[in-house]
């Protein structure tokens, strides 16, 4: 049991002598089973926090003829995930065009892809082709938040593909690989 002492301290000889105090004795039991009962009901009546998922097709193995359609350089954007948070994108084929440094973000990668999509839409009539192609630089995060921005932007039309050594030495290029 636990229990507080308050009784004084035991001086010996000298001194005035005084009437002896009863010691007092409070009990800690009751208090210490509180605690724990209290501790207990926080533990078991907070929320945890939930798992963060994010739904990814995957074209089935035996498919692979039928699904794989050209798409055109004019309605496609390529999306290089770099370090620093940073990411470059050019659009149609690597070297035809300018590549461009940008953030993530609204006014980064968000305004981007409504740009380029009201452009690809209005130009061809068909929705845009983005392929994200992630660096060993890049973190988890960024392919998160780009995917988060495609659902955003309601784009239907994507895929994660394996970075080429030409678009690292892009990117170290553009000291986006450190």
């Amino acid at each position: 049991m636990a229990e507080l002492d308050t009784s004084g301290g035991g001086k010996k000889g000298g001194g005035k002598v005084r009437s002896k105090k009863a010691s007092t004795r409070v009990d800690l039991t009751a208090m210490v089973d509180l605690a724990f009962l209290l501790i207990t009901f926080f533990i078991l009546t907070t929320t945890l926090q939930k798992p963060k998922a994010m739904d990814l097709i995957m074209p089935d193995k035996d498919e692979k003829t039928k699904a794989e359609q050209p798409v055109a350089d004019n309605r496609t954007l390529t999306l290089l995930l770099g370090s620093d948070n940073k990411l470059e994108w050019y659009m149609g084929l690597m070297g035809k065009s300018q590549p461009t440094t940008d953030g993530y973000g609204k006014n980064g990668l968000r305004k981007l892809l409504f740009d380029k999509s009201k452009e690809v839409l209005a130009n061809t009539g068909k929705e845009l082709f983005v392929i994200v192609k992630p660096s060993d630089k890049s973190n988890y995060n960024n392919v998160v938040t780009t995917m988060d921005e495609l659902n955003i932007v309601g784009n239907q039309f994507r895929a994660i593909v394996e970075i080429t050594p030409s678009e690292v030495e892009l990117l170290k290029r553009d000291h986006l690989y450190n």
